[in-house]
């Protein structure tokens, strides 16, 4: 499953895996894949360091990347997290209140801080998670929501670093051309978290044209082999998969209900909802989303707002495992994602359905796979 940009970056397969674990990265790159670590979660840089700490010591001196969010637009600029928080007005912080009594969801534990917090959404944070990362061999650096500022793809590139870029549309992906990035991830409106409106058949060939001769990484409702090999037939040179990864042993969701309820649910079981950070995102719909989504509502509030107000509420979710309440960002593909196997199982699985794929369409086409 090799392209120009899977050889340039020196793995064996063009599977590029985005993911929250340590492990799950670092098991994909030693697959033959490309791991990128998500470092949204991280709001103390030394929690990162010592992660990729950790990635350097279990890659076998494979590469890997890193993904931070750094928003095209900014909501709040120039406050502390303390000014932003008191933005939000006191009719959401009531909403949420009524929500979780409604169903029972107990306190946090005097003196348990709140494991989910959104403030990697803020740019200051994700500039400080770049001052640790840039010690480190990472080969990519991804922004999921536009193109970074100007000032970190220069930076990136003069460490050696390639840039990559999510785009929901053609003029999106143009746009990230425009600013110098190297890769543009075509994610369609399948994918699990933020995410646009147009689906990756029709998408993905749009940004191909658009960003000839760069690379375009297919994402968005991809979690076969057969599926990869429509990505690359669309033109892409890889594929960008995130949700596949979360049924996997190496993850670390550390809830058997939220995996119990991944792997029953079906293809139709997700919604694209504000409810998470402000914006829209593909996640398990559950009688939280539907709650925000009620026009009876509040309804949410803008990135980076949203984020701080749920935070404590979703930590006290999956704290105490509420399970209608209970969901996490995951895409369409959540309907294939029916048994927990290890990374290299579901790698070896995607190989072998794109080489079936691959030798069924040679017989189409009358030539000889021998």
């Amino acid at each position: 499953m090799e392209t120009e940009l899977s050889r340039t970056l020196g793995i064996e397969h063009a599977i590029f895996g985005f993911t929250p674990f340590p492990a799950v990265a670092a098991a994909l790159t030693r697959a033959g894949g490309f791991g990128v670590l998500g470092a949204v979660r991280y709001t103390a840089p030394d929690d990162l360091a010592r992660d990729l700490d950790w990635m350097q010591e279990h890659t076998d001196g494979l590469p890997y990347g890193l993904d931070v969010v750094m928003p095209a637009k900014k909501a709040v600029e120039g406050v502390t997290e303390a000014e932003i928080e008191a933005m939000i007005p006191e009719e959401h912080r009531a909403f949420v209140r009524a929500t979780l009594a409604k169903h029972g969801v107990p306190e946090l534990a005097e003196g348990e801080a709140s494991g989910w917090r959104i403030t990697g959404w803020m740019e200051q944070v994700a500039r400080s998670q770049l001052d640790v990362a840039f010690d480190y061999p990472i080969k990519l650096l991804a922004n999921a929501l536009g193109s970074p500022p100007p000032d970190v793809v220069a930076r990136a590139h003069d460490h050696g670093v390639l840039v990559a870029a999510l785009a929901g549309s053609a003029r999106h992906a143009r746009h990230h051309a425009d600013a110098g990035i190297d890769i543009v991830v075509a994610q369609g409106y399948e994918a699990g978290g933020h995410t646009g409106e147009i689906a990756s058949m029709v998408l993905t060939p749009e940004v191909v044209d658009a960003v000839s001769p760069l690379p375009v990484l297919a994402a968005g409702g991809i979690g076969s082999g057969e599926q990869i090999a429509a990505g690359l037939a669309l033109g892409a040179q890889g594929v960008w998969l995130g949700s596949i990864w979360l049924t996997t042993t190496e993850a670390e969701l550390h809830s058997r209900a939220l995996t119990a309820k991944l792997l029953a649910a079906g293809s139709g079981d997700t919604v694209r909802s504000r409810a998470l950070t402000g914006k829209p995102a593909r996640q398990l719909r559950t009688e939280w989303t539907d709650a925000w989504d009620d026009p009876a509502g509040p309804g949410p509030l803008p990135m980076p707002l949203q984020g701080l107000l749920v935070a404590e509420a979703v930590s006290r979710i999956q704290r105490y495992e509420v399970e209608p309440l209970l969901g996490t960002p995951v895409g369409q593909i959540v309907g294939r994602m029916n048994s927990e196997r290890s990374v290299r199982q579901v790698v070896d699985e995607l190989t072998r359905g794109f080489e079936k794929a691959v030798d069924r369409i040679n017989r189409i086409a009358g030539r000889s796979t021998l």
